[in-house]
């Protein structure tokens, strides 16, 4: 199976009302904007998604809102993240049938698995649907590094056709394409690498302060990828305060304030997360002054 995931995938959030019910409205706006500002793709249901804060019902009526509101204009990729293989397996043939591009899967969320556990895992889902699968790679957030000898067997899998890599390093880019060469796209999951994975040769960026600036971000993995270095530099350096923000703990909290000083969505989230106060709300404020009063004229740099 061959996909061709390129470019810059927004992991979407979800909008909460005040009550925490989901405000598909706000969603549908969001996702608008998202495909006016030129996005490839969007991931739905991922970290930033708040995947384990929904309950089943909800996971499915969001994807399917996703999808319907997207209507194939772009890629839907769902995020996949549940406590058995059974359950991932179920969820994988449910969203399938609700008509997404791809699962991004992680592996079992609550019981950390052996190598051999993890690998079984992923086996299941991937027989368990004819969906291409991203095998989401994140031991520094989830404590399993899905490695080298791991992914051999998953090559194996027709219907694993990506990597979405988040261990920081990115010398494991250079090792995945050394060791597989094309078999899979490799995609970079983490935000303040983002510059380095693309010229490094990762083939789309899985972002979260995309959300927030799209048009910055497609406009830098654009001139990355033309070998536009120094231009794409002046970008990446105006962005790198925001990008940091993708890599904390509350991560999730920092972006959906940050859509909400620009008018992208809420703040709102479910608990056990809360809404940012104190010295870290006001550095999220600050940043995003700072980046709003030096924003780039993005014309400049002429990419069609």
């Amino acid at each position: 199976m061959k996909v061709n995931w390129q470019g810059v995938f927004p992991a979407i959030s979800t909008q909460f009302n005040d009550d925490g019910s989901i405000n598909y409205e706000s969603n549908a706006r969001m996702l608008e904007d998202l495909i006016r500002d030129g996005i490839n793709g969007v991931i739905a249901l991922g970290t930033i998604g708040e995947n384990a804060s929904l309950s089943p019902e909800e996971k499915r009526e969001f994807i399917k809102h996703t999808v319907e509101t997207v209507n194939g204009r772009i890629l839907v990729l769902s995020g996949c993240t549940e406590n058995t293989a059974q359950q991932a397996a179920k969820y994988a043939q449910d969203v399938e049938a609700l008509g997404v591009d791809g699962l991004m899967l992680l592996p079992a969320m609550v019981y950390r698995g052996t190598d051999r556990e993890v690998i079984a895992h992923y086996q299941h889902v991937a027989r368990s649907t004819k969906l291409p699968i991203m095998i989401y790679n994140n031991p520094v957030g989830y404590g399993v590094d899905i490695n080298l000898e791991m992914t051999a067997v998953l090559a194996e899998e027709p219907n694993i056709v990506a990597i979405k890599e988040s261990t920081t390093d990115t010398r494991r880019l250079t090792e995945l394409q050394s060791r597989f060469g094309d078999r899979f796209n490799i995609l970079c999951g983490v935000d303040d690498i983002a510059l380095e994975s693309i010229l490094l040769g990762a083939t789309g960026w899985i972002s979260g302060l995309t959300n927030v600036f799209p048009r910055e971000s497609v406009t830098l993995f654009k001139l990355a990828r033309a070998g536009r270095i120094d231009e794409a530099r002046e970008i990446y350096r105006w962005f790198m305060p925001l990008l940091r923000l993708d890599t904390i703990p509350t991560l999730v909290q920092c972006i959906k304030f940050a859509e909400q000083i620009v008018g992208r969505g809420s703040e709102n989230v479910r608990l056990p997360r809360m809404t940012l106060i104190g010295e870290e709300r006001a550095y999220v404020e600050k940043v995003m002054a700072e980046a709003l009063a030096t924003r780039l004229d993005l014309d400049k740099y002429n990419l069609n």
